[in-house]
């Protein structure tokens, strides 16, 4: 049976009505228009749907709604804007940290959860915390970079080493 619920995403109250069990992934696509979210497996397993349930990554394809309460839930839409990109977003296109870019918004929702965290993490912290999010394409390396400069207080570099740079290739 459904039932009303009242949702902070990306610092904006929603009213939804849907049932208690379905997913926070439904609501946040078809109820609000975020899209940016994606569905990938639908089993907690790939990433894709990562969200920020008070800070922390959440699976919101098996979270249902009614575990929300009143937590505040933040997207990918939330993290900046295309004018305004947050600095791990900025990182990533100046890296080229994307391909098909189907995995890069639960990708940015972990990264900036473990930054928030653990702002200096070093390349083993941010490999273990992407574990979760399966990217297909083969980006990871160019992934780990793009977080590694985003860390607080790290600069672009101004010149590029094969590998290494933004513009680098991932070959070995």
């Amino acid at each position: 049976m459904p039932e009303d619920f009242t949702l902070t995403v990306n610092g904006n109250g929603h009213q939804v009505r849907c049932d208690p069990q379905t997913p926070l992934l439904y609501v946040l696509r078809n109820d609000l228009g975020l899209v940016g979210t994606r569905f990938g497996c639908g089993l907690g397993l790939c990433g894709a749907c990562n969200v920020l349930l008070d800070d922390q990554p959440v699976h919101s394809c098996d979270t249902p709604i009614a575990t929300v309460g009143a937590g505040r839930v933040t997207t990918v839409e939330g993290l900046g804007t295309v004018e305004a990109p947050s600095p791990l977003q900025q990182s990533f296109l100046e890296y080229q940290a994307g391909q098909c870019g189907f995995c890069l918004s639960g990708i940015l929702i972990s990264a900036t959860a473990l930054l928030r965290r653990t702002p200096d993490a070093d390349e083993a912290t941010i490999r273990s915390a992407l574990d979760g999010n399966l990217c297909r394409c083969g980006a990871h390396n160019r992934i780990v970079r793009a977080v590694l400069a985003a860390r607080p207080g790290m600069t672009m570099p101004t010149e590029t080493d094969p590998g290494d740079g933004p513009t680098g290739d991932d070959a070995p």
